[in-house]
């Protein structure tokens, strides 16, 4: 019991120190975003002003009201004492608290990555080993091929092509306006995944749709984010093969499913670290995939954010990336205590 409490403490300080030590990174990123924006073109008193014709003492009187008119330092200390107390600005183009349309939007950023992370394992995984099983083969020239191919191409390139093809052309799948048919009434919000959702509630018209829209942009990012996790898959994977504990259990005449069990366990480690880094990458590359099919999430709002020089959801939107680097990146270290229980005393 004394053993399984001390675990307990050990396990609750190294999160503790985790946490801890993320809080600079998220101060840095708070930072440098509030002075980016600031340093923009673009002047959010004359978008509130009707444009660039509105008169000087009307955009005059809108900078003071936003405080705008202060020194820098003041404005970043006034930002952040507000970001303390729970307040990330007000969206002048929605006229909503800045929280408020990120929590609403978040459900939809997170389906589309966590699909399209889904996929991404999927192929990259089975690939990635059968390259590194069969050198030289067809499936290792294919896994060179994919893994070439989806780097060397930009993801909106992907993206065009995939509805350009498969909805302009071939007609198979939906128009790219969004997670739901405009015909179609969207089911009750539970968890705000609309496949859960929708499931929960029964209805097949709003999952099939739901389904048929949420399948070309999960593929365009996933075929933009499987080369990293193949290319990993495959090096290590031939690392394990090659090394000395696999050659001495080849040599003892152990089953060779048992064999490549081990070396997949031993490929592990590398190939999460690396998963782990492309689906934060994903979270938030997912800003063209999201314009490209009228995706109703976060990336999207960002960029709205960007071309109205509305900069609080800008900064919303980099703060709340940044906490969800910091939460998958947590998750990744956690998983590698499970899988290599030496990484736990490391850590």
């Amino acid at each position: 019991m004394s053993r399984e409490v001390s675990m307990g403490a050990n396990f609750a300080a190294r999160v503790g120190a985790r946490v801890l030590a993320t809080v600079p990174v998220l101060l840095g990123a708070v930072v440098f975003t509030f002075l980016l924006t600031h340093v923009l073109p673009g002047d959010p008193a004359a978008f509130l002003a009707s444009g660039p014709s509105a008169g000087p003492e009307e955009i005059a009187q809108i900078r003071a009201r936003m405080g705008l008119d202060q020194p820098l330092p003041t404005q970043l200390w006034h930002y952040l004492v507000a970001l303390a107390q729970g307040d990330w600005g007000q969206s002048h183009t929605t006229g909503q608290p800045v929280w408020n349309d990120l929590r609403q939007r978040l459900p939809a950023t997170l389906e589309l990555t966590f699909f399209a992370f889904v996929l991404t394992l999927a192929v990259a995984l089975p690939l990635g080993a059968a390259a590194a099983l069969r050198p030289r083969s067809l499936w290792d020239r294919a896994c060179t091929l994919l893994t070439v191919g989806g780097s060397c191409m930009p993801t909106f390139v992907i993206a065009l092509l995939l509805v350009y093809v498969f909805y302009f052309l071939l007609g198979w799948a939906p128009e790219p306006t969004g997670r739901i048919d405009a015909m179609l009434a969207p089911p009750p919000t539970v968890t705000g995944f609309l496949l859960v959702d929708a499931a929960l509630a029964g209805e097949r018209d709003a999952l099939a749709s739901a389904g048929a829209r949420l399948l070309l942009p999960s593929v365009a990012m996933a075929l933009f984010s499987l080369a990293p996790v193949a290319r990993l898959m495959r090096a290590s994977l031939l690392g394990v093969l090659r090394s000395d504990p696999v050659r001495t259990a080849r040599a003892l005449g152990l089953p060779r499913r048992a064999v490549l069990a081990s070396a997949l366990h031993l490929a592990l480690l590398p190939v999460v670290t690396g998963a782990g880094m492309v689906f934060s990458y994903m979270l938030s590359a997912n800003v063209v995939i999201e314009k490209v099919f009228a995706w109703p999430g976060i990336g999207s709002y960002a960029l709205d954010a960007l071309l109205a020089a509305d900069h609080a959801p800008l900064q919303g939107f980099v703060l709340l990336v940044a906490l969800l680097f910091v939460g998958v990146n947590l998750a990744v270290d956690l998983l590698h205590g499970r899988i290599d229980p030496r990484a736990r005393g490391e850590a």
